[in-house]
């Protein structure tokens, strides 16, 4: 499906802090220790990891925050050429995570936040060739100018014949309204090759969270290739072909963070290494319930070796009424 498993990935890096020791909760916590983060940067590190190459375009605060993020993506081999720095009161998301299974508590600091500073300029030197993909989260299109280079983005990669991946990645919290969300993800989803996304993202997509496996299908009907996830009932993969339902890999979880941008990683890399879909998107769920046994987002990403071990000794990817 990819020509190349090396991705330009558009979208936020950020800086994560968990309370330490894992399982102290944040209101009792004293010590954290720090990774990096940011829905964009793991997916970026998560290719890395499973021995492809990503470049990350992107904002980052110019202070010592944004210099971490910057030092990290370099140190798990992520590109950035096109990271830009901005000045003033623009600030790197912190996102503040304890480690305690079912009652992970997360905040997200997203005020003024620096990567939603990127504009059209930053877009415009971008030469997608040798590209796999142009691959994108929702989180990005949550307010100008970053909207409008994201889309920006995307019309170099349409012309460049570049398939264009989108992760619905849905934060309320970072957008004014759900009316401008589903309106935005129409648009987005419209132009894309591959959208994956849970129940909740594609019930926004659709303004209707009844209607979210509708609009699913009708993305599918359009000749895209849908990934529907729906927790711990697994996934349905929709093409134009028809349907594929698929399960989890049950674990022991320390929180939720980075699943899903550990399964868009490995996903990406299984499909740029020639594997089915079923087959990716099954390797994406192995890695996401790998990566939330483990502390972190970013440095939690596994490796092929890793992901291939896992599956191996794992009872096997189920659905609920297999139990």
């Amino acid at each position: 499906m990819f020509t190349s498993p090396r991705f330009l990935v558009i979208g936020r890096a950020g800086m994560d802090f968990y309370a330490d020791p894992p399982g102290t909760p944040l209101q009792q916590a004293v010590m954290f220790t720090a990774a990096l983060g940011g829905s964009s940067a793991n997916i970026a590190v998560a290719v890395c990891r499973q021995g492809g190459q990503a470049a990350l375009v992107t904002s980052v605060s110019d202070d010592p925050v944004g210099e971490f993020c910057l030092h990290q993506l370099v140190q798990y081999g992520v590109e950035t050429l096109h990271v830009t720095r901005v000045g003033g009161e623009a600030r790197n998301s912190l996102a503040v995570v304890d480690t305690n299974g079912p009652a992970t508590q997360a905040v997200i600091y997203r005020n003024n936040a620096a990567d939603f500073h990127m504009t059209e300029a930053d877009i415009a030197p971008l030469d997608l060739a040798g590209y796999g993909a142009l691959v994108t989260t929702g989180t990005v299109l949550a307010s100008e100018p970053s909207r409008s280079a994201t889309f920006a983005a995307f019309a170099t990669a349409r012309a460049a014949g570049v398939p264009i991946v989108f992760d619905l990645d849905y934060r309320p919290y970072s957008w004014p309204d759900a009316r401008t969300a589903a309106q935005t993800y129409a648009r987005m989803a419209e132009a894309s090759d591959i959208i994956i996304g849970n129940d909740d993202e594609f019930g926004v997509l659709a303004e209707n969270y009844d209607d979210g496996l509708a609009a699913a299908r009708d993305l599918a009907a359009q000749g895209k290739t849908v990934v529907y996830k729906m927790g711990h009932r697994g996934a349905i993969t929709l093409t134009q072909a028809g349907e594929a339902r698929t399960g989890i890999f049950k674990v022991e979880a320390l929180k939720p963070t980075g699943a899903g941008d550990a399964f868009m990683g490995s996903f990406l890399m299984a499909l740029a290494t020639g594997r089915d879909l079923t087959t990716s998107v099954l390797r994406g769920s192995a890695a996401a319930a790998i990566v939330v046994t483990r502390v972190g987002c970013a440095p939690a990403m596994p490796t092929p070796e890793e992901l291939d071990s896992f599956i191996a000794t794992h009872p096997g990817a189920t659905l609920p009424d297999e139990d």
